[in-house]
């Protein structure tokens, strides 16, 4: 029998909105502009001191550009769903300088 251990939705949503942050390189304050609250209040909700709302679910998911069940799928997911042009410019450019050093047998 095989076991399948699923992690609770608040604590899905904490780590997709954590790996969000982490791929768009944006910080608890441009998210908390996004909704219109403040980091404090933001760090709250990632902590788990203060939950997040469905409306939060959806002004965050609107905000990454990802549809709201992708969000509440989890980090995986929700990081999956990000659009390219979402993506933190950092990882644009080591994926372009990978894709260059293979195409010139990796002479960089």
């Amino acid at each position: 029998m095989l076991l399948t251990v699923t992690m609770p939705l608040d604590e899905r949503m904490r780590s997709a909105i954590a790996a969000l942050l982490h791929a768009t390189g944006e910080s608890q304050v441009d998210l908390a502009a996004a909704l219109g609250v403040s980091q404090a209040q933001v760090s709250r909700r990632q902590s788990g001191a203060a939950a997040w709302s469905l409306a939060d679910c959806d002004v965050v998911a609107a905000h990454y550009g990802i549809d709201v069940l992708e969000l509440l799928a989890g980090p995986t997911r929700a990081t999956e769903s990000l659009p390219a042009a979402r993506r933190r410019a950092v990882s644009r450019i080591a994926t372009r300088r990978r894709g260059a050093a293979v195409q010139d047998g990796g002479a960089r």
